[in-house]
């Protein structure tokens, strides 16, 4: 969502923390590689292109307007629960990824129970086709 905003140095840095994510578990559901290839394609990068951990150190200048963090935060915060479960391990790293962009917890739970909302109704119009 809103991935092709982002500028190129913005994108590669979402890919690794999508990637930071995505092991943070120590688990690869094959709906977690899924939804990194459909960042790919939203984000025009080489579907070959392998995502690789990223330093959360300075992370914040490179998402550097209100904008771009809360697309990041919000394409993460889905991809943490397209497996299903929202592990402890990903919301200890979403929270820190938040914190690096001075998000607030409030703001941060606005954000997760919005991205909540949203894949229950992408789960309802699945079923409806």
């Amino acid at each position: 969502m809103w991935l092709s905003s982002l500028t190129s140095e913005q994108r590669k840095a979402l890919l690794g923390l999508a990637h930071n994510v995505v092991v943070s578990d120590g688990l690869l559901d094959p709906n977690e590689e899924t939804m990194l290839d459909e960042f790919k394609r939203e984000m025009e990068l080489n579907p070959e292109l392998q995502s690789e951990y990223l330093e959360l150190s300075g992370i914040e200048q490179v998402f550097d307007s209100r904008r771009s963090r809360t697309i990041a935060l919000l394409n993460l915060l889905r991809l943490s629960y397209v497996d299903g479960a929202f592990e402890i391990e990903e919301e200890c790293l979403l929270k820190e990824v938040s914190g690096a962009f001075s998000i607030t917890d409030d703001e941060f739970l606005l954000m997760d129970n919005w991205v909540k909302r949203l894949m229950a109704l992408e789960d309802e119009a699945q079923s409806l086709m």
